[in-house]
């Protein structure tokens, strides 16, 4: 069985701190989905880390039900978050068909949409529906080209927007919100106030919950570290021994071996050999 939203709700009812996760494959997934990850986020960060983007900015609909399809296959237990991507929520009407789209159609049991008061309606709409909302404050990537890549929040007035904002998307039916890049005491301040959980990404210690982009965590993506994450493995740097050393193997026949290969009774290859000769340098189309 899955875990369901009142589950992670009850987490923070018990004070039990919640791990979440990005994933983007079948493979992936149903790693972490064994490690016990509760919450596994399809997100639209996979532009940048899977697609090669400059910003989660170009990625599709479409691109968000390849992946999460693969994610929702890889496991049984986590609870799945799919990202709405970019201009795919500009209306509660538009929300409500895209979003359904991403339950229906790539099997996720959440979505997560970006932004405060602006998006509380779209929020509501898609609550009343029956589609769970996670909520997406602070730092919002898809409006990187307006906010730039920084600490959100700073200042007394924008701190207290975020808060205002927090309240509404709770009282819209948001299940939980991820708080991304604002300052720690803010984010403590935030998790206090609401009774859905607060899921945190450099925003400190005092969230219910955190989440990491998994390319981040495991040294995947690039050498650079971001202040938030914490690179837990360089799996890169395993990565590109791995290929170096099978390149090396294979320029100088070591690899393969006769124990990677398959062998066959050598009276029926010559047998073969024998028909192909008597057929002639060109084989029958028509036998």
């Amino acid at each position: 069985m899955r875990i369901t939203i009142h589950e992670i709700q009850a987490m923070k009812t018990r004070g039990e701190r919640i791990p979440m996760l990005t994933a983007y494959d079948y493979t992936t997934a149903k790693a972490l989905d064994a490690a016990g990850i509760p919450l596994i986020l399809v997100g639209d960060s996979l532009g940048m880390v899977v697609l090669g983007y400059a910003s989660t900015v170009p990625v599709t609909l479409e691109d968000m039900l390849h992946h999460i399809k693969a994610v929702v296959r890889g496991t049984e237990r986590a609870l799945i978050v799919g990202d709405l991507p970019f201009l795919t929520y500009a209306t509660p009407e538009l929300a409500l068909r895209n979003a359904g789209r991403l339950l229906q159609e790539g099997g996720c049991q959440a979505v997560k949409l970006e932004g405060g008061a602006a998006i509380a309606p779209t929020v509501r709409r898609l609550t009343e529906a029956g589609i769970p909302v996670m909520g997406h404050l602070g730092f919002t990537p898809q409006s990187v080209n307006t906010l730039g890549m920084h600490v959100q929040a700073k200042t007394a007035a924008a701190a207290q927007r975020l808060i205002e904002d927090a309240l509404l998307l709770e009282q819209a039916g948001a299940f939980a919100i991820v708080l991304e890049l604002i300052p720690a005491p803010l984010a403590q301040a935030v998790t206090e106030r609401l009774r859905i959980p607060t899921i945190g990404i450099g925003a400190g210690a005092g969230c219910d919950g955190q989440v990491q982009v998994l390319h981040d965590l495991l040294g995947l993506y690039t050498d650079f570290v971001p202040r938030h994450a914490k690179q837990y493995r360089r799996l890169a740097d395993e990565i590109r021994a791995a290929a170096g050393e099978y390149a090396d193997e294979v320029r100088r026949g070591a690899f393969p071996t006769r124990a990677h290969s398959a062998t066959m009774d050598q009276a029926e290859l010559q047998e073969a050999l024998r028909r192909v000769a008597d057929r002639g340098a060109m084989p029958d189309a028509n036998p």
